[in-house]
């Protein structure tokens, strides 16, 4: 969602999105671990989501925008934390999916990732918007997480109404879809394609320019545009699952609001969210269970539709829900995959909204999946999971999602060295403990924090803190002190703020270092040496 929707003839406000892909490069295959996302590649069965097993399979998931936007890569990269840290919390909060918006902008040659930390994830700098997504999939995969890729704009300078411009014509949408699915094929981490982003009506009937549902006109008809990218993907990667999502007016124009009665075919949704239409003229995709429709779905915080203030409110909702695309799933014609869905919770309606459309989704494997918008706290009009420190988490829509979440099978941080991983040395009886951090690690570097306890007496003053780094180790960079290096010797000065360290007092030292891996060893606090 990277703007508010129209909905009644209203343009609505643009939003503050994000997204990222990674570079064309990683070929070979995550299996994805058997539990919250199942086995192998997905496929379809009347209203069910099946593994290759034949289990079924929910899919509750979260979207982490940026790289639709002009930093062509995730948002919160920029942040204090490594991109690893940010899929390890999603994953232990229990978010199975990843849902990742790009623009074509992000696949054109010599596209730049902008807006990376260089401390934090100096692994990413330098690598173009593909080969970041490669990354990330990659550890996504480790976890037992599912990825689907949602081309949400043509170009990063905004949503579109159709699925096309004149400086991206259908070609080129199509020839990037079938690149990505030639690039995947085989990684059963990526699990298939959200063809484009909230198509939406334009214009006022007769004059109708929008995207329609079924109206026959091959410039405007999403139905029919659907199915040539559908079935031109398929043609390269026939186990993707193709994800459509609806229209907001089924003519393209706008016209009539909602008036409580299902029965006029006319009435506007919100972008992306109408799919009335697609029970009387469904998406036919040349291979079978590949089908899945996904609607949005939004809260007073991005547009007030009449419902929100209607008497029956929120009784109204499960009328309203049935009619644009719940009877979808009812009926047993598809299966459903919210693709976004979110609100700022600031109005106490939006926590009602939030509450009724969960309980709507059904408990269990066999409810309908969803992906959440968004993780990223800078969504203008929803917020996000995480709170502006991109660290803490909005407990309050955290505990309306949790019952329905099915975390994936490898939950926990990736048990290798290029996750946060803690040793911890000394019984007390030296001058100092240690405990190595490893926070990242990539070929040709890493990047850790070594905490120094004081358990003598008393310490230098000012303090110093000497250790060795593996051979072909050098520092890069450091903070909380000044680093020298002699050989693989590194000596870290006190810093102007901490001349000296009491007795039961710590400190941490993070640094980023070129070569090898490992934790640092003689350490000394002053001339006292850390237990070992």
């Amino acid at each position: 969602m990277t703007q508010l929707r129209k909905a009644f003839g209203l343009l609505a406000a643009a939003v503050v999105t994000a997204s990222s892909l990674v570079a064309f490069g990683a070929t070979g295959q995550v299996a994805a671990a058997a539990g919250g996302t199942g086995t192998g590649y997905l496929h379809t069965s009347g209203n069910k989501i099946l593994d290759s097993t034949g289990a079924t399979v929910r899919l509750t998931g979260i979207n982490w925008f940026g790289m639709e936007t002009d930093n062509k890569t995730f948002h919160g990269l920029w942040s204090s934390r490594t991109w690893r840290q940010q899929l390890d919390q999603m994953a232990q909060l229990g978010y199975n999916t990843l849902r990742v918006p790009f623009s074509d902008d992000a696949l054109k040659p010599g596209a730049t990732a902008t807006g990376i930390n260089d401390y934090t994830n100096p692994d990413l700098v330098g690598l173009s918007p593909l080969q970041i997504l490669d990354k990330v999939i990659g550890y996504a995969g480790q976890k037992g997480m599912r990825v689907i890729l949602d081309r949400h704009r043509p170009t990063s300078a905004g949503q579109t109404a159709l699925w096309y411009t004149a400086g991206v014509p259908e070609s080129t949408w199509i020839n990037d879809w079938k690149t990505l699915a030639q690039h995947y094929a085989g990684n059963t981490t990526v699990i298939g394609a959200d063809l484009h982003n909230e198509p939406h009506a334009e214009g006022t009937n007769p004059a109708a320019t929008g995207a329609c549902w079924g109206c026959g006109d091959t410039a405007r008809d999403w139905r029919l545009a659907a199915e040539r990218a559908g079935n031109a993907i398929l043609g390269v990667q026939p186990n993707w699952l193709i994800f459509v999502e609806g229209v907001s007016c089924p003519s393209g124009g706008l016209s009539n609001v909602w008036d409580g009665d299902p029965s006029n075919d006319e009435d506007c949704g919100w972008w992306g969210g109408n799919l009335s239409k697609a029970g009387e003229f469904p998406v036919r995709l040349s291979v079978p269970g590949r089908l899945v429709y996904s609607p949005h779905e939004y809260a007073t915080s991005v547009y007030n539709q009449p419902w929100f203030s209607a008497p029956d409110y929120p009784a109204n909702l499960t009328a309203i829900w049935d009619h644009y695309w719940g009877y979808l799933y009812k009926q047993n014609i598809a299966p459903l995959m919210m693709g976004e869905f979110g609100t700022t919770l600031a109005n106490p309606v939006d926590k009602v909204w939030l509450e009724k459309l969960m309980a709507y989704t059904g408990t269990g494997v066999n409810g309908i999946s969803f992906t959440y918008w968004s993780w990223n706290p800078n969504s203008g009009d929803t917020g996000g999971i995480l709170n502006d420190d991109w660290t803490t988490v909005n407990q309050a829509k955290q505990s309306i999602l949790q019952p329905y979440l099915i975390p994936p099978a490898g939950g926990g941080p990736d048990p290798t060295s290029t996750t946060p991983t803690t040793t911890t040395s000394g019984g007390g009886t030296g001058g100092c403990t240690t405990a190595w951090k490893l926070d990242n690690s990539w070929q040709g570097g890493f990047q850790g924090t070594l905490t120094v306890t004081n358990i003598a007496a008393s310490a230098a003053n000012p303090w110093t803190v000497v250790f060795t780094l593996p051979a072909g180790a050098t520092i890069a960079s450091g903070w909380n002190g000044t680093f020298t290096q002699s050989g693989t010797t590194v000596t870290v000065s006190a810093p102007t703020y901490s001349p000296s360290l009491g007795a039961g007092a710590a400190v941490s030292l993070g640094f980023t270092a070129n070569g090898p891996s490992g934790a640092p060893s003689a350490v000394k606090l002053g001339a006292a040496a850390c237990t070992a």
